[in-house]
């Protein structure tokens, strides 16, 4: 009996070839985790804005007063920032600068540096000063008096940030004259810088402080004799 269906072959020769060609099939391999087999590197802790150089000695910065300046060129308006900045730790050292920059950072930053390299002593006694005391510079006019603990600061925002910088607590303050920030910021910081100790005025002129002598003990008043009333006539 003869099949009906024939088989050329070709037909086995194409199927062989087309085997012979196809690629072989790979194994897929895993990629491995990102990252994996390296030492990661231990991260260096971002610097401290209100650190000290060096020493580790924390300082705070505060922005007083930032000005925009701009100069007509041929191009249009070219713009200039300059920053007010105060410096102080608080424990009666502070300093004040100006930075002048194209952009509010670097100005900032400018002032900060410049504030630092300028820092000064002050003499404080108990969070408070230790006298009254006036300063002018140019127009501004800054009185300052102390005050009893738990007053605070009373003073506006361009003193208040001279005196909280050098760690003043409690005081009476008031600005007279001018409003020019700079000038009200210098006129404080003289102020400051005025004030002096009783110990060092009297080392200065070689003089002693003498002690005041203890006050006696209060003596209990005597009591009062009763008067004797002459008795009634019979």
């Amino acid at each position: 009996m003869e099949n009906d269906t024939n088989i050329h072959p070709e037909d086995t020769n194409l199927e062989t070839e087309e085997q012979a060609l196809a690629p072989e099939a790979q194994p897929v391999q895993q990629r491995a985790p990102r990252g994996a087999g390296r030492s990661r590197r231990p991260r260096t802790p971002a610097p401290d804005s209100e650190s000290g150089e060096g020493g580790g000695q924390e300082l705070t910065e505060k922005v007083v007063f930032i000005n925009r300046s701009a100069k007509v060129v041929k191009g249009g308006r070219r713009f200039n920032f300059s920053a007010l900045v105060v410096v102080g730790d608080k424990r009666g050292r502070v300093g004040v600068g100006l930075g002048k920059a194209g952009e509010v950072a670097d100005a900032i930053r400018k002032g900060g540096e410049s504030a630092r390299s300028q820092m000064m002593e002050v003499s404080l006694r108990e969070g408070t000063i230790p006298h009254e005391v006036f300063s002018r510079y140019c127009g501004a006019k800054v009185l300052l008096r102390p005050a009893s603990p738990g007053t605070g600061i009373i003073a506006g925002k361009t003193v208040r940030a001279v005196l909280e910088s050098a760690g003043v607590k409690d005081v009476l303050s008031k600005s007279l004259g001018s409003k020019n920030a700079a000038n009200v910021v210098k006129a404080t910081l003289n102020a400051l810088l005025s004030l002096r100790l009783r110990e060092s005025i009297y080392s200065d002129r070689g003089l002693e402080i003498k002690k005041a002598p203890p006050v006696p003990a209060a003596q209990p008043a005597p009591a009062p004799v009763a008067e004797s009333q002459p008795a009634p006539a019979a």
